[in-house]
Parts: structure tokens; sequence; C-alpha cells
């Protein structure tokens, strides 16, 4: 069966093994997601599930946070408004209706998961940090741009740089997928997941969790 769930990066840490190995993880705070929509190949032409995240409280404070399409179906649905609202791509949603919770305890310890979220951003920076380049010789006559990209225009044809050149500019907050982790703990009490390695975005991101692809 297809699972996923919506869930927020609390940080790292380790965990021991009953061998006495050290293994690090990154702790999930997964859910719980109430269920705002349930599609299906007959209504919408695929199967998926809408799923919200992190509740917002009383009615009055849900408004002044959500726009109105997110707000709406919220109320058409007759489920507690929520901070975050996405969609998830699932085989079969036969098991699943409108109001339903999917909680952390869906995945145990052992399964293979993707988890997709927002890298960190670096900010501006240049071409050695962004696309790994090498830096310029540290000789004489060189410097000082030692860290530059160096001459990538022809001469007179075509008297210009091509387009795509890896420059200098933004590097991060892009949509990263890390595959194949490990589900090392699920603690359904404190609705927590502790996976095994590093998963994209700052502290406080918001993440998805769902059956490996590969696995």
């Amino acid at each position: 069966m297809i699972k996923a769930i919506i869930g927020r990066k609390v940080g790292m840490t380790q965990i021991f093994a009953e061998d006495g190995k050290v293994i690090p993880v990154t702790v999930v705070e997964a859910g719980p997601c109430p269920v705002v929509q349930v599609k299906t190949e007959e209504s919408d032409g695929y199967t998926a599930l809408k799923l919200g995240f992190q509740k917002l409280g009383d009615e009055k404070k849900a408004e002044q946070k959500l726009n109105k399409p997110d707000f709406g179906q919220f109320k058409k649905a007759g489920v507690a408004a929520c901070k975050v609202l996405k969609e998830v791509r699932l085989e079969k949603v036969d098991g699943y209706k409108v109001g339903d919770e999917v909680k952390a305890d869906v995945f145990a310890a052992g399964d293979k998961v993707d988890v997709c979220g927002t890298s960190k951003g670096h900010g501006y920076t240049g071409v050695i940090k962004r696309w790994n380049q090498h830096r310029l010789k540290e000789t004489h006559g060189v410097g000082p741009v030692h860290r530059e990209p160096g001459s990538m225009g022809a001469n007179s044809t075509p008297s210009r740089v091509f387009k795509h050149k890896n420059l200098a500019g933004q590097y991060g907050v892009e949509r990263v997928t890390v595959q194949n982790l490990e589900v090392v703990k699920v603690d359904a009490a404190r609705n927590a997941i502790l996976i095994k390695g590093a998963i994209p975005g700052n502290r406080g991101a918001i993440v998805t969790i769902s059956n490996s692809v590969k696995a």
C-alpha cells in the first residue's frame, strides 16, 4: 500500500541500536493530518488525498491566515482549518474518507521512504559553492580573480556567452527529494517519526514523507 504523511522537521539527534551502534536520525513531527478531500479516478481522473497539517484553532483566526479557496475547502469538508494543505498521490484511496486522520503510525520501523521538502537557502553564491567549479591557478598574473568562473565567451563568433552557463546566483530554496531513507523508529504517542540520515530544509520546515519509489 502506498502511504504518505505531512510533517515538520524538528531537528537531528542520535539513538543507539540494540547492538550499540550509533544511528544519526532526523526527528519529524508527522501528523495528525485530517483528510480534506478524496480524489478518485471517476471524479478527478487520478487518485489522491488532500491532507491538512498544523491546526489553526478557532475559525476567525483561520479565516485571517488562509486565502478564501483553502478556507472554503476546509469549511466544505467540515474539518478544522490547518496551516498547511497538501495533495499526495496514492494508488488506492478506498480506505479513506473525508474527516479521517492520517497519523504517524501509518509507517513502521524498517520502512523505506522518500522525503520531499524545500532545501536551505544560501543566498547569492559564486560558482565554486553553487556549481562545485575549480579555482583558478594561484600563480602570478592570475589574481585577484582566483574564485571567478574564468573565460567562457568566444572571440568574434558568436561574441557572447551562451545561455544556461553555470554562473553565480541564488543557491538553495528549491524542491528536493531524498530517496530510500529508512524509518528507524515511530513514536505514535508523540506523533514522531525518526528517519535515518538527513532530510531537506531548516528546522521547522514542512516535509512530505511517502513510500520509496525505489525500495
